[in-house]
């Protein structure tokens, strides 16, 4: 079936620890030929503390593992039931599962989720374990949506364009017809989740409206991109918490404000790496919805800023597309990982199959 065009399901739960993402394409693992209903199945509080608590070193990865595919398994049914689907309608589903440690400098990322216990309780052939073939190869295992991005860019009539998805690390995808570079620009939403979360009790800053009342702290600021990373030629990636701000002192208002100044100074930043400028930069992920993300965004950036919506485009389920559209490509031997987007030192293939 090399080329055929497949019906998938594609899976994602991020770095900001919300729930499951889910979504339905028709694609070649090349172009995308249709896009379904899509969801998200959220976590319950207990759900998403055990993750914490496996992310810090705590928690009991294979109960948290089961609990999770579980999770995936409620994502699948309600996804094909929304599609007005069956099981036996799809060829395959994309699996991520849940990143609790990725520290590409020692050769190690770790994703918790059990691809035969999904593919057994749906039925469907799961693919999994995106990352460790690219890794094996040298790369960094991430990031991994920026082919999904180019192929969505195919359509845009301009050029070059930046792809940011500010879920709980922040990655760019640049593209410019066959040209394409990826990498992690910084921190996203997960240290201001966190923030919120330590002060408020709220999972996040709704709209940005604690932020919008802050003042920005520049020394924290300055003090977070000092650190070599951030002028470290790309491609490269992040663990969620791979930098601490501190915060000490700072009101709730200031620290949020500080921590929306930090991910936008380190987008700005990002630029620099690139070939030439975006003629727009298009953001996806939960950072779009941020009205204070949205504003320090186009402050720092000199190109106009746009969301995913502003092209058609689904800004909040384009990674669990993404994970379909690998899946397909999985099957297919095709590369999931370029030298330009994960810094493997040729395009790697990747993925595990689970037969159903």
């Amino acid at each position: 079936m090399s080329g055929a065009t497949r019906t998938a399901i594609g899976l994602m739960s991020g770095t900001s620890l919300d729930g499951v993402d889910a979504a339905l394409l028709r694609s070649d693992g090349r172009t995308v030929a249709r896009f379904g209903r899509v969801l998200t199945v959220s976590y319950d509080a207990a759900t998403r503390e055990a993750i914490r608590s496996c992310i810090s070193g705590a928690g009991d990865a294979p109960l948290t593992s089961r609990l999770l595919t579980w999770k995936h398994v409620e994502a699948v049914g309600a996804l094909l039931d929304a599609n007005g689907l069956s099981a036996d309608g799809i060829d395959v589903i994309g699996f991520h599962g849940q990143t609790v440690a990725h520290r590409p400098a020692e050769a190690l990322t770790w994703q918790i989720g059990d691809g035969a216990l999904l593919a057994h309780e749906t039925g469907i052939d799961v693919v999994a374990d995106f990352r460790g073939r690219d890794m094996a190869a040298g790369g960094e295992g991430a990031p991994l949506a920026p082919l999904y991005h180019a192929a969505l860019a195919r359509d845009l009539d301009r050029v070059p364009v930046a792809v940011l998805n500010i879920g709980g690390v922040a990655n760019v995808t640049w593209i410019d017809g066959d040209r394409i570079l990826a990498f992690d620009t910084g921190p996203g939403g997960a240290l201001l989740d966190d923030w919120v979360a330590c002060r408020t009790g709220e999972r996040y800053d709704r709209a940005g409206l604690l932020a919008a009342r802050g003042r920005v702290r520049d020394d924290r600021i300055g003090a977070v991109l000092d650190d070599p990373w951030f002028r470290r030629a790309p491609p490269k990636s992040l663990d969620r918490d791979a930098f601490r701000v501190d915060l000490s002192g700072l009101s709730t208002e200031d620290g949020a404000a500080t921590l929306v100044a930090l991910t936008a100074e380190a987008v700005g930043r990002a630029a620099r790496h690139m070939p030439a400028d975006p003629a727009v930069w298009i953001v996806c992920g939960g950072g779009r919805l941020n009205a204070g993300v949205m504003a320090a965004l186009r402050r720092r950036l000199s190109s106009p800023v746009g969301t995913a919506e502003d092209v058609g485009w689904n800004g909040d389920s384009l990674e669990a597309e993404a994970f379909a559209f690998l899946a397909v490509r999985s099957l297919d031997g095709l590369p999931l990982g370029l030298p330009a987007t994960t810094g493997c030192r040729e395009p790697t293939t990747g993925g595990a199959l689970y037969r159903a």
